[in-house]
C-alpha cells in the first residue's frame, strides 16, 4: 500500500462548503479521517481541491470512440482522466441492433473490470424529427422487447437509455426501465409537455442534454423542456461548451431546476482532447473545426470536444456559478444518479481518494484517481 498523504493548504470544495486551507488525507486508495504523524505532507497552497468529475454522457475523445473496440475505449477514458473524469459512462451511438449489442458486450467487461461506471444508449429509439447526429436510417420505435434485447446484452452494466417516449412502445419502455434499474432519459424527443410529463411519471429521471435535440419552449405549446425543468424527479444534463447552449439558457436551467439537479456532461466524441479534422461517430463523418464537431452531411452539431474540466472552468469563470454549484454538478449529482455516491461524487473519508486539483486560475494542475496521480501535479 503507498504511503498515506496529507493533501495541505489548498481550498477544499465539500458538501457542506469550501474549507480554506482544507486537508485532504489519502490512505492507499481512499480519503481517510486521520494521518499518523509520520505522513508525507503536499504544499497545495494556492489551489483548489474537488472531487473527481463524473461524466454520464460520453462517446469518445483522443481520436477514439467507445464504439471502436477495447483498445479505443480505452484510449477515450485514459484521455478524459486526464482531464478530471475519473468516473465516466460510456456512451453508444445509433447503429444496427447486432453491432449495438456487439459493442454492450464488449463495454460491459470494461465495466466488470472497473475502467468504465456502465453504458448508456444513446439511440436508436429517438425521434427521426430530432435526430441530431444519429443516422435516420437505422432509428426504431423503443419497442419493449428491442429495449429489453441491449439491457441483457450489457450484462448487469446497462446504465442509462435515452428514449423519445413519444414514440410507439415508449413510455411501456420506460417502465421496463425502471423496473430493471436503468435510467430512462427523455431526449432526442419530439414529445408535447403532456406527453412529457406521462413519461416522467412513468419512472423516466433524466432529460438527456437538455435545449438540444427537442422542441424548444413555446408559449402555448411548452413542450418537454419546461415538463423536464419543473419536476423534481429529473436531473438535467447540460453541455456547457458555449457551442451547445447560450448562457442565459444555462442559466435558466440552474434557476428553475436548482444545483442539485444539475448535471454537466461532455456528450464528447473522438475529437475530445485531440486535434480538428475529419471523425466518424457511429456510422457518420464528422468535421471538427476550431473545436465544434458538425455532421459532414447537412451540418447539425455531432456531440461535443469538451472535456470537464473546460466545463468547469467556463462555469467559475464565464457563467460566475458558484463554485460548490459547479462542483454538484460535475460530481456529487451525477454520482447519485448512478447510485454511486458512497463511494464517489465528494471529498468525504471512506470514499475513493478521486479528486482534481484546480489553480487559482482554474485551469487544472492535477487528477488523482483511486489514490494514485493519473496527473501529476509535481508539488510533493
Amino acid at each position: 500500500m503507498a504511503p498515506t498523504q496529507v493533501l495541505a493548504g489548498a481550498q477544499v470544495v465539500l458538501p457542506t462548503g469550501t474549507v480554506t486551507d482544507g486537508r485532504v488525507i489519502v490512505e492507499g486508495t481512499r480519503i481517510a479521517g486521520s494521518a499518523p504523524g509520520d505522513a508525507a505532507t503536499v504544499d497545495l497552497s494556492g489551489h483548489w481541491l474537488v472531487p473527481g468529475f463524473v461524466d454520464l454522457h460520453n462517446h469518445g475523445g483522443g481520436g477514439a470512440a467507445f464504439s471502436g473496440g477495447a483498445e479505443a475505449a480505452l484510449t477515450a477514458v485514459a484521455t478524459h482522466r486526464a482531464h478530471g473524469t475519473t468516473t465516466l459512462v460510456a456512451s453508444t451511438v445509433t447503429d444496427d441492433m447486432d453491432v449495438l449489442v456487439r459493442q454492450a458486450g464488449l463495454l460491459s467487461e470494461l465495466a466488470e473490470q472497473g475502467d468504465i461506471a456502465g453504458i448508456h444508449f444513446e439511440g436508436p429509439f429517438i425521434s427521426p424529427c430530432r435526430k441530431g447526429a444519429h443516422s435516420e436510417a437505422l432509428l426504431r420505435d423503443p419497442d419493449p422487447a428491442e429495449v429489453r434485447k441491449l439491457v441483457d446484452a450489457a450484462r448487469g452494466q446497462a446504465r442509462m437509455v435515452t428514449l423519445a417516449t413519444e414514440l410507439p412502445g415508449g413510455v411501456d419502455a420506460v417502465r421496463l426501465l425502471a423496473d430493471q434499474g436503468v435510467i430512462a432519459a427523455i431526449g432526442h424527443t419530439d414529445a408535447t409537455y403532456e406527453q412529457t410529463v406521462e413519461a416522467i411519471d412513468a419512472g423516466a429521471t433524466v432529460a438527456t442534454h437538455l435545449f438540444n435535440a427537442m422542441p424548444p419552449i413555446g408559449h402555448r405549446a411548452p413542450g418537454p423542456i419546461t415538463a423536464l425543468l419543473e419536476d423534481e424527479r429529473i436531473t438535467v444534463e447540460l453541455i456547457n461548451d458555449g457551442t451547445h447552449l447560450h448562457p442565459a439558457s444555462l442559466q435558466l436551467a440552474f434557476h428553475h431546476a436548482g444545483a442539485d439537479r444539475v448535471a454537466f456532461i461532455t456528450d464528447a466524441m473522438d475529437a475530445a482532447g485531440s486535434d480538428d479534422g475529419r471523425y466518424q461517430l457511429g456510422p457518420l463523418e464528422v468535421e471538427v473545426s476550431e473545436g465544434v464537431a458538425r455532421l459532414v452531411d447537412g451540418g447539425s452539431i455531432a456531440g461535443s470536444t469538451l472535456t470537464l474540466d473546460r466545463a468547469f472552468k467556463r462555469a467559475v469563470t464565464v457563467d460566475r456559478l458558484p463554485v460548490g454549484d459547479v462542483v454538484a454538478a460535475l460530481s456529487a449529482n451525477p454520482a447519485r444518479l448512478l447510485g454511486l455516491y458512497d463511494t464517489v461524487g465528494s471529498l468525504d473519508p471512506g470514499k475513493y481518494a478521486d479528486l482534481v486539483l484546480l489553480d487559482a486560475d482554474f485551469d487544472l494542475k492535477g487528477v488523482m484517481r483511486r489514490g494514485s496521480w493519473v496527473v501529476d501535479p509535481g508539488l510533493g
